[in-house]
């Protein structure tokens, strides 16, 4: 285990500080500055033969005094350098007054010498300890842990001895990946029980995801539960602008880790250290890949009789060196994704535990209300509603709170201030009530939860929310087009108002663009261009961040031409059946969009009943 630092005594700083003080004034305290002028001694016999010297002080070989009247430049006071054998003689004849100071002998003359060195050294030490993280003590973070502890590891060491506040217990909603991991505590506890069949312990688990699903916080119950040394790091912590540094934490790294084994190493953001070498043009990259090759070195060099297991943690796996992800470094890859429903319950037990609820609270209706929420998001949600019950001034937290942190989080918060022209309202009202009429006479789609023309977030004139029944993880032909028109619901009504659509359809048309391209593009749904995977290369993992690579066509011009008028001919479809379904029920569209305007805010049991697709009236109730 480490040494741990020392903390430099407060009694040493009082030396450095009171030694600097002394030399500052036996050095510069009789200088040429604060209205003294050095002259010469030329200069000086002369003022003495006009009787402008008022009085001298001999220190040494150096003469200081005042004048009568001031010099050119302003001042009294004049120092000169060379004293001559008769001058207290010359002094006593022109009627000086005159005396001596002791320069302090031989130590004071040392002290002048060796002091500024020393003063010099300290403040490098200082500035090189503040650089590097070293220290003052023993040790790995004594003096040698200046600027040589540049290369030593950062990682901070959990002991079995240290509190830690997570355990398993406090992990809820990824059950699989909770299992993996706490198998490998037991190895780790035990691993004459696991071995008695041959089997050994796995070298390395990546943990896969996307942020805030609790990749961090499962690393952290297992530094409270594995009762081992648990060293946690960051991959971005190896990479310095010296040459050759992250390798040399790398090292140092698992030389700790072999002296206090069994163990475990958790490395946060491993794509920060493992990114695949030779991807990018830019030249520069040798410190990076050093870093890599050291830890694929040192993964490859485990001694199986050795127990320590490297654990990290990544949401963008695609970028990952493939030399990383071969058996024998990291064994195992463990998908820690968003929780289902029953996964989002758990999570919310956790999270509202300590908070004071009403009785009207369901967790069952708040995980209905989040379907792709993270273990974040609903902390995050929690914590929302927590402030919203406050800010009203109640005694507990109401069901109205989390619905209100839902919107708050998908739609943004609530511009007051942001007032629209009367114009502008009525658009909006249309436009709202587009969606949810659309959304309402078509059977399946998701039922509507409320519609607002209250302004929300950067550019939200308003919001129709929409709860899903299930968590959904595949979607047909038809349920697509069904949203692509619940889309261009908002268009549609506007249509129906006059020829001048105005442009808060911008988001809307992006949206159902995305989904036609992809039926056309990527899942083979449109007959003529046949059941071809246009669209091939890789996304993003889990599709976090859809466009944001370019990427280039792998087809013919003619082909290109089919695809866009493929596209254009579901957009075009979608949107006329939108139309129709508006101007069968446009008693219901104005009704409705009036009772907007007058409320601002509508629930969807204050929404009018529409002639559904099938023929018959559909009512909120009955969706």
């Amino acid at each position: 285990m480490p040494a741990p630092r020392t903390k430099l005594p407060s009694f040493i700083w009082l030396i450095f500080l009171g030694l600097f003080l002394v030399t500052a004034l036996g050095l510069f305290g009789g200088g040429s500055g604060g209205g003294v002028t050095a002259i010469p001694y030329s200069q000086f016999q002369t003022y003495l033969e006009q009787g402008k010297v008022k009085q001298v002080t001999v220190s040494g070989d150096t003469i200081r005094g005042t004048l009568t009247e001031a010099m050119s430049d302003g001042h009294t006071g004049f120092t000169t350098v060379q004293v001559p054998p008769d001058l207290a003689a010359t002094l006593s004849k022109y009627k000086v007054e005159y005396g001596a100071v002791s320069t302090g002998g031989p130590l004071a003359t040392l002290l002048s010498w060796v002091l500024p060195p020393l003063l010099f050294v300290g403040v490098w030490m200082l500035a090189s300890r503040a650089m590097t993280g070293g220290g003052f003590g023993g040790g790995r973070g004594g003096f040698a842990g200046g600027l040589f502890s540049i290369g030593r590891s950062r990682a901070k060491l959990v002991t079995p001895e240290t509190e830690v506040q997570v355990t398993f217990e406090d992990v809820a909603g990824v059950d699989e990946a909770k299992a993996e991991l706490h198998e490998i505590v037991d190895f780790l506890k035990r691993p004459d029980e696991f071995g008695r069949l041959g089997a050994h312990i796995p070298r390395g688990i990546l943990l896969v995801g996307p942020p805030g699903t609790g990749k961090t916080l499962l690393a952290r119950a297992v530094a409270g539960e594995a009762g081992v040394p648990f060293y946690s790091t960051n991959g971005a912590e190896f990479v310095e602008m010296f040459v050759g540094v992250g390798a040399a934490r790398v090292r140092d790294l698992f030389e700790q880790a072999r002296s206090t084994a069994p163990c475990i190493i958790f490395i946060d953001e491993l794509d920060a250290l493992g990114r695949a070498r030779g991807v990018s043009p830019v030249t520069g990259q040798d410190e990076k890949e050093q870093t890599l090759n050291q830890l694929l070195a040192e993964m490859d060099g485990f001694d199986r009789s050795v127990a320590i297991v490297v654990l990290a943690a990544t949401n963008r796996p695609e970028i990952l060196d493939p030399a990383l992800l071969r058996a024998g470094r990291f064994d195992r890859q463990v998908l820690v994704d968003r929780p289902d429903k029953k996964g989002r319950v758990d999570v919310l037990r956790i999270h509202l535990a300590k908070l004071k609820l009403a009785p009207d609270v369901s967790l069952d209706d708040i995980a209905g209300l989040t379907p792709g929420f993270t273990g974040a998001d609903l902390a995050n949600l929690a914590n929302e509603a927590a402030v919203l019950a406050t800010r009203r001034g109640a005694e507990s937290i109401a069901m109205q709170d989390f619905t209100g942190a839902v919107e708050r989080i998908v739609a943004g918060l609530e511009k007051k201030s942001r007032i629209l022209i009367p114009k502008e309202r009525r658009i909006v009202a249309y436009h709202e009530m587009g969606h949810a009429l659309v959304a309402l006479a078509i059977p399946g789609t998701d039922p509507i939860q409320k519609v607002s023309i209250i302004p929300r977030g950067i550019g939200a004139l308003g919001y129709t929310l929409q709860r899903p029944v299930d968590d959904r993880f595949l979607m047909g032909r038809q349920e697509l087009e069904d949203k692509m028109a619940v889309l261009l619901g908002g268009r549609a009504a506007e249509m129906l108002l006059g020829d001048d659509v105005s442009t808060g359809a911008a988001d809307d048309l992006a949206k159902a663009t995305d989904i036609a391209r992809g039926m056309v593009l990527r899942f083979g749904m449109d007959a003529k261009l046949g059941p071809v995977a246009w669209d091939t290369e890789p996304g993003h993992f889990l599709e976090q961040q859809q466009g944001a690579y370019w990427r280039p066509r792998r087809f013919s011009d003619e082909t290109a031409h089919e695809i866009d008028r493929a596209v254009r001919a579901r957009l075009e479809g979608a949107l006329d059946r939108a139309v129709g379904i508006l101007r069968a029920n446009r008693d219901a569209l104005d009704a409705g969009a009036g009772a907007l305007l007058a409320r601002e805010t509508l629930s969807a049991e204050d929404l009018p009943a529409v002639r559904g697709e099938e023929g018959r009236t559909v009512s909120p109730e009955s969706a």
